[in-house]
């Protein structure tokens, strides 16, 4: 046989392996888990893995390159540069706007980044990281964004961008705060890491901000295991970007390529020899943050299945809607931004300040019933202790903020959940809800 039968007679073989080792498993009320998320595969994930690491590629390769190609065309942007990480992601997109390249406009430390005090700790993380100072501005509830009119009143002296995340998939007020970045000069990165497919005025979060950025760790909208993304319509950003992710080199080659500039030893820059190889030129100080190509075989293969993944979400978080309202008195339901439609990542609640229940009770009931929850990730940043002390600035009250470190939590909606773990969550919130409330309320509750 030749090599090429021997790999389809290898992948055939992998296909059916995977329709035989992950069956679909009945779901049975309280002893099967309801997860907040989790990986959704098939076989053809499986085959797409192994046809690449019969390549023997371990670096980035031509999946990497197809899947660049994919999630840019989705978006509409000129260039996607796939990483490591969504947290990579972060840290990529905000290093890079410090390059000198950008003149005038260049982050410098001591500069400004409004950002929310509630998210995830990798929107902030590159602000402290880069030596900048992070302005932090409270969120709305339902919605849990930061609203424009925070964000305007929060722009000092100091402040060169915007930094937000699109919380749970929700996405922000893009008319405002793009309004507020092109008045201002600021930098505006999207953080769609939890929004991928989401939809803001029918257009894709993502494509709004100078940088986007995305994850693909098993709890998102899809899988790579681990794996991210930075995006951007800007050309001299994407060369800076590539910069930074590999290595802070001033080469452009692809691994394993060289002398694609067609001058790899006529280059002469900084205070270098003139002739220098230009694949050890470095022009920032950068990192390493590539994707392997087996993570972005199963990147290309996921793809191919976001939109139903996405109208999976849409349809779990309809049905939970629906099922949790008459709990309205007792929680709050969250609500998509006026003008979007997410692509939700979760399914958020907070208490309403007169449940006779804590966070705390509510959650371990869940819990003990196999019903998966999380806290809307670090609550208040500044109140977690990895940032005591660290430098930053608070514009305004934090009050929402505080409201959803006491108070709130989120369920899945994850394409993984059917109907049936939908309307087990719906029963056993409902029966909590309505014992709690029939019980004598005590005086005081943690």
């Amino acid at each position: 046989m030749t090599t090429e039968e021997l790999r389809k007679r290898i992948l055939d073989l992998v296909g059916d392996f995977a329709a035989e080792e992950w069956l679909e498993r009945p779901f049975v009320p309280g002893e099967t888990p309801v997860p907040v998320s989790g990986r959704v595969f098939d076989g053809d994930d499986v085959t797409t893995l192994v046809d690449a690491s019969l390549d023997f590629w371990l670096t980035a390769g031509r999946f990497a390159s197809e899947f660049e190609r994919a999630l840019a065309k989705l978006l509409s942007l000129r260039a996607c540069l796939l990483c490591n990480s969504g947290s990579s992601a972060n840290l990529l997109a905000l290093s890079s706007l410090t390059a000198s390249e950008l003149s005038d406009r260049r982050l410098r430390p001591g500069d400004e980044v409004i950002t929310a005090a509630a998210g995830f700790p990798t929107t902030v993380n590159p602000i402290h990281q880069n030596g900048l100072v992070p302005v932090f501005v409270d969120i709305d509830l339902p919605t849990y964004d930061a609203p424009a009119a925070r964000v305007a009143e929060a722009v000092g002296a100091r402040t060169k961008a915007i930094f937000l995340a699109h919380t749970l998939g929700n996405p922000y007020d893009l008319d405002g705060v793009t309004a507020i970045a092109r008045e201002k000069g600021l930098w505006l990165i999207e953080d769609n890491c939890d929004a991928l497919g989401s939809l803001y005025r029918g257009r894709l979060t993502g494509t709004f901000g100078d940088f986007s950025t995305f994850s693909f760790y098993p709890a998102h909208h899809i899988t790579m295991g681990e794996g991210g993304a930075v995006a951007t319509d800007q050309p001299l950003l994407k060369k800076i970007a590539a910069s930074f992710r590999d290595w802070g080199r001033d080469c452009w080659c692809d691994p394993g390529k060289a002398d694609t500039c067609g001058k790899r030893f006529d280059w002469q820059l900084g205070e270098l020899p003139a002739g220098y190889d230009h694949k050890y030129i470095y022009s920032h100080v950068g990192y390493n943050l590539k994707a392997t190509d087996l993570q972005a075989a199963v990147g290309v293969a996921q793809l191919k299945k976001l939109p139903r993944f996405i109208a999976a979400r849409r349809r779990n978080w309809t049905r939970l809607a629906e099922g949790l309202a008459p709990l309205s008195e007792h929680l709050i339901l969250p609500a998509a931004t006026p003008g979007s439609e997410p692509a939700w990542f979760g399914f958020p609640l907070t208490l309403q300040p007169q449940a006779p229940f804590s966070r705390r009770e509510v959650v371990r009931h869940l819990e003990s019933r196999r019903v998966a929850t999380r806290q809307i990730f670090a609550g208040n940043i500044l109140r977690q202790p990895a940032y005591q002390g660290l430098p930053h600035r608070v514009a305004g009250s934090l009050h929402n903020t505080d409201i959803v470190m006491e108070r709130s939590f989120w369920i899945g909606v994850y394409p993984g959940i059917t109907d049936r773990m939908i309307d087990y969550v719906v029963e056993t919130l409902t029966d909590f809800v309505r014992d709690a409330t029939s019980r004598p309320r005590a005086a005081s509750r943690s």
